[in-house]
């Protein structure tokens, strides 16, 4: 049973969510030989103040 952990700053809508948890879904099913119903994806969120990239916090940018 695939799990996989998407690490996401903040601010994507619920259809976009959708739309990735699909894809990756549909994905491992294709190259992993898998049944849909036995994958699992989270996605964990982090707000802006919470998480930078060079040093820069991504509320700064």
């Amino acid at each position: 049973m695939p799990e996989i952990v998407v690490f996401a700053a903040t601010g994507r809508s619920t259809e976009q969510k959708r739309g990735l948890c699909r894809d990756i879904t549909e994905a491992m099913v294709r190259n992993f030989g898998v049944a849909a119903d036995q994958v699992t994806v989270q996605i964990v969120e982090s707000s802006l103040d919470s998480k930078s990239k060079g040093g820069v916090l991504f509320s700064d940018r």
